[in-house]
């Protein structure tokens, strides 16, 4: 059998896995995920035993290996970016060349197609763009989740665009969303897959047949929507 040890810090160790683990009273059953940067989450309902969640990681061992592997590929895709003129970066979907300039009423402004960066920003420019991103977001997102948010029936509370690490997203059963800043770089038909897929959690915390059914309903075509997000994702800067 193989070594199972708990780490600190809501970790277990099962063979060479390291495992994050989160209890959530809203779930039913274990939810293991590889997430972005190739680590692997459990979010486990309350009272599940650690050797119960570590013999349902090694019943899952060959899916964990498989999608670990795809995402230490993705990452390798992920762009380095200068902050010079002439860089590009992305925001809804098209790509803005980065024009360094000397005065600007803000740090970063997107202006006549050029994202400009006031050069005292220089000495912390991925604060202040990931800072721009974030303003644009909360400004663009939540009229945008609304029609989804109607046509799925969903209650839709306060919309927060946040720093959410390697998701996109996150939400309450109140209907409060957190949507990553980063989402922000994203093609809008992306954008609309994952504002539906964090709606669809407001009444489907896990990832069920009725979640997708849910999804599905609103989007039929959210399958070729996730497997673009995958990929793009994987190409999107991040500081």
């Amino acid at each position: 059998m193989e070594p199972v040890t708990p780490a600190p810090a809501g970790r277990l160790r099962v063979g060479d896995l390291d495992i994050d683990v989160t209890v959530s009273p809203r779930r039913r059953t274990v939810r293991l995920t590889v997430e972005r940067d190739a680590s692997v989450t459990a979010v486990v309902p309350p009272g599940v035993d650690e050797d119960t969640l570590a013999r349902l990681v090694r019943s899952k061992r060959r899916w964990l290996y498989a999608k670990l592997a795809e995402k230490q590929a993705l990452a390798a895709e992920r762009p380095d970016k200068e902050f010079v003129s002439g860089e590009g970066f992305s925001y809804l979907g098209r790509s803005y060349r980065l024009l360094i300039v000397e005065e600007a009423p803000e740090p970063v402004q997107l202006v006549r197609g050029r994202l400009r960066l006031r050069r005292d920003c220089l000495h912390d420019p991925a604060r202040h763009l990931a800072h721009w991103y974030r303003r644009a977001g909360q400004r663009w997102l939540p009229p945008r989740a609304a029609p989804w948010a109607r046509r799925m029936a969903v209650p839709l509370g306060e919309l927060r665009v946040r720093p959410l690490g390697y998701r996109w997203g996150s939400c309450s059963p109140d209907g409060n969303v957190n949507i990553h800043w980063a989402t922000m770089q994203l093609s809008v038909d992306l954008v609309d897959y994952v504002l539906v897929h964090e709606l669809a959690h407001v009444h489907q915390p896990n990832h069920g047949r009725e979640f997708w059914r849910l999804i599905e309903r609103a989007m039929p075509d959210y399958e070729a929507r996730r497997d673009l997000l995958t990929r793009a994702g994987a190409r999107l800067w991040l500081p």
